[in-house]
């Protein structure tokens, strides 16, 4: 049986259609559906029932399944073992954030890329939270606060950020003290959490309110800049805007406590090589080139 078939009929199993599978691997749908006919001809068994929104498991596909990812996931680690030290080969799909992956996290890709000719490199850049074993990622790139959660998480470096606004905000609207008057001003969100403050080793927690919200970083700096209200958003995101004078750190006595950038695979019991490399670059990157991320300024 054909490696390639088993990591197909994964793919379609997890995805949920054969269009989607097809996305996922890189391959035409066509590709996808001639592995699937040979796996079921070669079982002698259907397992995938074929519908107008997908492709349904089967009871014999969802026996089949698990089977078929533990020997893709064996046969995987074998050619890692058995490959020159350091040759990387595949395909390796990420998941990192639009506010800053393509300026921080980017580079380092491309230098895997260049260092891995033989690895394939896609990488999707949303600041949606992206579900890594329904949508068939190797692992992805989180910045902030962690929640409890299945997945396996390695910090690859501390993020700190900061409170900020615009001279013309503070001018009209004045510039909160302590973390109670939050609440009478206007507050830039993503959506509707709490913002986390530090008095003295104590934690505060705050439950900002505003109308302007967006899911992306950077646009919330521009929000800020516009002087339409208060944010809470990471050094490295704010530094040439404070830099400048266009915004302003408020609150100073009560700075967030910091974060973390993290890289997060789905669980299992050894991480794939290339996910461990990845890992170790990033974390070199932070050490390297503090100033990129806001760190020592």
């Amino acid at each position: 049986m054909d490696i390639e078939d088993l990591q197909t009929f994964v793919a379609v199993a997890d995805a949920g259609g054969v269009s989607a599978a097809g996305r996922r691997l890189g391959v035409s749908k066509s590709i996808v559906s001639r592995r699937l006919f040979r796996i079921e001809a070669e079982l002698g068994v259907q397992l995938l029932a074929r519908t107008t929104r997908g492709a349904a498991l089967t009871e014999a596909g969802i026996t089949f399944r698990d089977y078929a990812a533990r020997a893709s996931a064996e046969i995987d680690t074998a050619r890692e073992t058995i490959l020159p030290t350091g040759d990387l080969r595949g395909r390796l799909r990420v998941a990192m954030p639009l506010s800053f992956g393509p300026t921080h996290f980017a580079p380092v890709l491309a230098e895997m890329a260049h260092q891995h000719p033989q690895l394939q490199i896609h990488t999707s850049y949303s600041d949606r939270f992206v579900d890594l074993i329904a949508e068939g990622f190797d692992c992805a790139i989180r910045v902030g606060y962690l929640q409890d959660s299945n997945l396996i998480a390695k910090r690859i470096g501390p993020i700190y950020g900061k409170l900020v606004a615009s001279p013309d905000y503070i001018k009209t609207r004045g510039s909160p003290q302590t973390p109670d008057e939050l609440v009478t001003h206007q507050a830039l969100m993503q959506g509707t959490e709490a913002w986390q403050f530090m008095d003295g080793d104590k934690i505060v927690t705050v439950q900002p309110q505003g109308r302007f919200k967006a899911d992306n970083a950077t646009a919330l700096a521009a929000a800020a800049v516009a002087g339409l209200g208060i944010a809470w958003l990471p050094d490295c995101i704010t530094y040439d805007y404070v830099t400048s004078g266009a915004l302003v750190p408020i609150m100073t006595r009560y700075p967030p406590p910091s974060a973390g950038a993290y890289v997060i695979r789905p669980p299992g019991q050894h991480p794939a090589r290339k996910v461990r490399v990845l890992t170790e670059m990033l974390i070199k990157s932070f050490e390297l080139n503090p100033h990129l991320w806001g760190l020592g300024r």
